[in-house]
């Protein structure tokens, strides 16, 4: 992606059901990527720049009446825009390259930084030997909680050892370069890609070989201009990837690692002859199972437009109040613990969508074993499935992640809202029918009673528990 010079355009409005709500407490800087941090909190970062701030829900747990507070900022000298980021089992934060760094020349930056929330540091990260740039990336963790990085400009990617801090080079039989590719966590544990300088071909990397194989082609080609839009999984197990072309397509796994299929999906509509793309944009599930993505017309003009795939068709949705001044590629999707979508678009408006009908009961996480009693201030582990979600949640490509498949924990005592802080995930597996184990640390702040304690998941909570605090 590249910073580009936009000109506005008539915006058509859209109806629906479907609200869009800005946060009572806008943030006082132009906000870009955001997190989920393991306490509930929401952290971003102020456009291309090393300050970071959080966002703290109320205690009712509703983000959008939460309140700002200033994190650290990152090492000296970096101050990315359009990056890898990811949150690891542990519960910090890795930020890798950039393909802008503090000015208005690509420079595909191979700095990094690691943010511990605990101590509220950031640590340099330097990248793989070797590396000289990682720029624009894509990454992922895998389901065994390995964080997996690629090279903006090559066929490479690399494996971090979150304990030493160093890098295995990994990626065989790449077919293309990652650059503007995008990463899909597969319930089986690979890797899914829609390539691009390769395109309509597509691959799977295999985390027990290390190794990419074809996962078939395309109906058409999906790639443009050098571009992709996010592909995200779905609860019945599919794909749904967007494209630069205007068109989509519609991914079904092979069983036992085998190829799997690929269908046409529905086409982007046109607007003011223009046909609408995702060239760079996000996309994320929503916890009725639908996924929300933003187009725009051509290669980074404006505005956007909203939809939502149902799984057989894109319905037109509302807009934000920048719409009409933004392109797909501003915006940043976050798939928020109460199920709406946290969306950022570079400027001093964050909005919050709520979307339409609710989730099947049989895709939220189920506790198997937690305390029965807590002391504030004091660690425990909890048991069960599902924990991790039924995917990623959210995808943008490489030029932002923003992935939470991860268990939250909140107590609830006297109708306030508490959460702990997670860590020392067993597995980062979506859709994955294993039992999974996390450790959470209840806040000191929490009282005395008798409370409920809930396990989230891409937005979707678990039936409560009973659990009464010290």
């Amino acid at each position: 992606m590249q910073k580009l010079c936009i000109t506005l355009t008539v915006f058509a409005s859209l109806a629906g059901a479907q609200t869009w709500q800005p946060l009572t407490n806008q943030p006082t800087f132009d906000a870009s990527v955001a997190l989920q941090l393991t306490d509930g909190t929401v952290m971003v970062q102020a456009i291309e720049s090393g300050t970071w701030w959080r966002l703290t829900p109320d205690s009712s747990g509703d983000y959008v009446n939460g309140t700002w507070s200033k994190l650290a900022s990152m090492p000296s000298g970096y101050t990315p825009l359009y990056f890898a980021s990811a949150v690891i089992p542990d519960g910090r934060v890795v930020v890798n390259g950039g393909e802008y760094n503090g000015g208005d020349s690509i420079v595909e930056t191979n700095l990094g930084a690691i943010y511990n929330p605990v101590s509220n540091t950031w640590k340099k990260l330097v990248g793989p030997t070797g590396w000289s740039e990682i720029g624009d990336a894509q990454s992922a963790v895998l389901s065994n909680g390995t964080y997996m990085l690629g090279n903006c400009c090559s066929s490479q990617q690399a494996l971090l050892d979150a304990t030493t801090l160093t890098w295995t080079i990994t990626g065989t039989g790449k077919a293309d370069a990652n650059s503007e590719e995008g990463w899909t966590l597969l319930p089986d544990g690979t890797v899914l890609t829609v390539d691009v300088d390769d395109a309509p071909n597509t691959e799977r990397y295999n985390p027990t070989s290390g190794t990419w194989s074809t996962a078939g082609k395309t109906p058409t080609s999906l790639a443009e201009y050098s571009e992709m839009g996010p592909a995200i999984l779905r609860p019945d197990g599919t794909v749904f990837a967007t494209g630069a072309s205007g068109a989509t397509a519609i991914y079904t796994p092979g069983p036992g690692g085998a190829v799997g299929t690929w269908t046409a999906g529905p086409e982007f509509p046109m607007e003011g002859g223009k046909q609408l793309d995702v060239a760079d944009g996000p996309g994320a599930l929503l916890p009725n199972g639908d996924v929300l993505v933003v187009a725009s017309p051509g290669a980074y003009e404006t505005p956007s437009y909203f939809f939502e795939f149902d799984g057989t068709n894109l319905n037109s949705v509302p807009g934000t109040p920048n719409a009409p001044h933004d392109s797909s590629y501003y915006g940043r999707m976050l798939v928020l613990p109460t199920g709406q979508i946290f969306f950022t678009d570079g400027s001093t408006d964050v909005e919050v969508f709520t979307g339409p009908g609710t989730y099947n009961s049989a895709w939220a996480p189920v506790i198997k074993a937690a305390p029965k009693t807590v002391t504030p201030g004091s660690t425990y582990k909890i048991e069960g499935v599902r924990f991790n979600g039924l995917s990623q949640g959210s995808a943008y490509g490489d030029d932002a992640q923003s992935a939470t498949n991860y268990p939250l924990v909140r107590i609830t005592v006297n109708g306030i809202v508490y959460y702990c802080r997670t860590a020392d995930f067993s597995s980062m597996a979506v859709a994955s029918p294993s039992l999974v184990s996390a450790h959470f640390a209840v806040p000191s702040s929490v009282p005395a009673g008798s409370g409920e304690l809930v396990v989230v998941a891409n937005g979707i909570p678990s039936a409560p528990v009973a659990v009464t605090v010290n």
